[in-house]
């Protein structure tokens, strides 16, 4: 399983709220593990975190 991208880490920040969006789309922020507005956090650069990145892209602002 060597996948070459393993330890990489990617920057996601919540720079939108999200309040009235879908309750898909509030899920996914909350995966990811943010919580507020302006929130920061490092996650693991996997496929399932890119496809939560990719449905919310409107709300992230995305570094790494």
């Amino acid at each position: 399983m060597a996948t070459g991208n393993q330890g990489k880490k990617l920057k996601v920040t919540l720079v939108k709220s999200v309040i009235g969006t879908k309750q898909s789309h509030r899920a996914c922020v909350r995966g990811l593990g943010l919580r507020r507005l302006n929130d920061t956090v490092e996650v693991e650069d996997t496929s399932a975190v890119r496809g939560m990145i990719n449905k919310v892209n409107y709300l992230l602002k995305c570094e790494g």
